[in-house]
């Protein structure tokens, strides 16, 4: 009995280490093939000499590499990460599979403070500023998380907090639907286009600025991993280790609410990515250990993020679908596969 124990473990941690070296792998494929791929054709001899020893700094194929293309795949991994591993914390915190990170009403509230901000600069300037239009995203996350941990508190029920999120999801809504009356056509382009998610925008500033808010939460949850393995299997089991609940509880909604604003400030709301991506994780790695699923998610999502933004940039160049159109087109299908097989083996 012990020896097969022990054998059995073994499997599971030689497994788990080969989804992890898999991930790494991606990464790197799937960068290769982000900075390769576009309007403007790179050789691999020449991508890896301007990589590594940087080139004529003049040529096209350099500014191309250096200016647009890295930036954006960065962006793409760091934001798909931060999706991903929010998209595992909310469904920690509910206890639900299919919970995803904007039932929060954190998109709603960023798009109602982006759309105030749209309307109150447009007097003053042609074209809305892109730091202004981050900072106003960033603003209407943060209220909507903040409105969720204030109820976080006074609320028992997971099911009733839930409804909260959506109640404030509904209300930024009708405000911002309001809110569009008032604005001229141009603003209201700009508006769709943010709201169907795009890495377009990245920048080396993105990049550094979403970095320095999301690697530092990524390591604050890292930090929290026992208290949420011990959440997990119930409040009652949690409680009689010591943990917190209370406080457990409105951290998770805080970690959750700075990487999901992250997301919607820089890149727009985008879609299935932080329902979907836990599952695959959880599928390979066979656990709900957060210690492994953090990590798994994070690298994971990273990679979803990333092989989604190259087919929304290829598949019908020189047009470019919208990120969400993509990830809603490959994680829904996930969604609902994961969900008969789970009813299944439920049933079984």
């Amino acid at each position: 009995m012990t020896n097969r124990i022990k054998t059995e473990g073994n499997r599971n941690a030689l497994r788990r280490s080969m989804v992890f070296l898999s991930f790494v792998l991606l990464l790197i494929a799937a960068a290769v093939w982000n900075i390769r791929s576009g309007s403007v054709d790179i050789s691999l001899k020449e991508t890896l000499e301007i990589l590594f020893r940087r080139g004529d700094s003049e040529s096209t194929a350099y500014n191309v590499i250096w200016k647009i293309r890295l930036p954006r795949i960065l962006l793409s991994a760091i934001l798909g990460g931060a999706l991903s591993l929010s998209g595992f914390l909310i469904q920690t915190f509910f206890r639900n599979p299919v919970a995803g990170p904007f039932v929060l009403g954190i998109s709603s509230g960023a798009k109602m403070f982006l759309a105030v901000a749209t309307i109150a600069v447009s007097g003053m300037f042609s074209d809305m500023p892109v730091s202004a239009a981050v900072a106003a995203s960033f603003a209407g996350s943060v209220m909507s998380m903040m409105i969720v941990i204030l109820f976080t508190g006074k609320v028992r029920s997971m099911s009733s907090l839930l409804v909260i999120g959506m109640m404030i999801s509904y209300i930024c809504s009708a405000v911002t639907d309001l809110l569009i009356n008032f604005a001229n056509d141009s603003d209201i382009v700009n508006l769709t286009h943010w709201s169907m998610g795009s890495f377009s925008a990245a920048s080396w500033q993105s990049v550094r600025i979403s970095a320095l808010i999301i690697i530092p939460a990524f390591f604050a949850v890292l930090c929290f991993s026992k208290q949420m393995e011990a959440y997990s299997l119930g409040e009652g089991y949690a409680g009689s280790l010591g943990v917190d609940i209370g406080k457990l509880r409105v951290l998770l909604v805080l970690l959750t609410g700075v990487l999901s604003a992250s997301v919607a400030a820089f890149a727009g709301p985008i879609s299935f990515v932080g329902i979907a991506v836990p599952h695959i994780c959880r599928m390979l790695l066979k656990t709900e250990k957060p210690i492994l699923m953090i990590p798994a998610s994070f690298m994971c999502g990273a990679v979803f993020c990333m092989l989604c933004d190259l087919a929304a940039r290829m598949l019908f160049s020189p047009t470019e679908l919208s990120i969400s159109t993509v990830t809603s087109a490959v994680g829904a299908p996930i969604v609902i596969w994961l969900m008969l097989t789970r009813r299944n083996r439920n049933g079984s």
